[in-house]
């Protein structure tokens, strides 16, 4: 699969671990940015990698920030990306199973790396159940600026 990532200084080091992994597990990465723990905004480095899961350059993102509250913000302002901010694996399944999550958001001062690992596999491992959520996804995909 590949995967954008992208970053502020303090998903820094997480990212870096994750897109070891991600590359270990057969996974092809495409990496935003930021390239160092010197401080940034992540703004700068999210937006270009959900741009690359909208635009089908990327299958699937994953943005990294301190907490993750506002990586899964600016995602979410790019039409068709439907980021989740996921700090535990029933949180990633349900991002999949309900709502087709196409961009993870993980933060990397709230959770440990094996944590996150942990995560990640689920949400690389758990389809949309489609069904009963089709109809909501549909609402959720219509929205535009308001």
């Amino acid at each position: 699969m590949k995967i954008a990532m992208g970053s502020d200084h303090a998903g820094w080091s997480l990212k870096e671990e994750i897109k070891e992994w991600l590359t270990k597990q057969g996974h092809e990465v495409i990496d935003f940015g930021t390239h160092d723990a010197t401080p940034c905004d992540y703004p700068d480095f999210v937006l270009p990698a959900a741009r690359a899961v909208a635009r089908g350059t990327a299958e699937r993102g994953i943005v990294l920030g301190g907490s993750g509250n506002g990586e899964a913000m600016a995602a979410n302002k790019i039409r068709g990306i439907r980021c989740g901010l996921c700090l535990s694996t029933e949180l990633a399944r349900l991002n999949r199973a309900h709502n087709d999550g196409n961009v993870l958001s993980l933060g990397a001062r709230m959770i440990s790396s094996a944590l996150a690992i942990d995560i990640l596999q689920v949400w690389l491992a758990t389809p949309f159940e489609g069904g009963r959520h089709l109809a909501r996804l549909a609402k959720v995909n219509g929205l535009g600026s308001e």
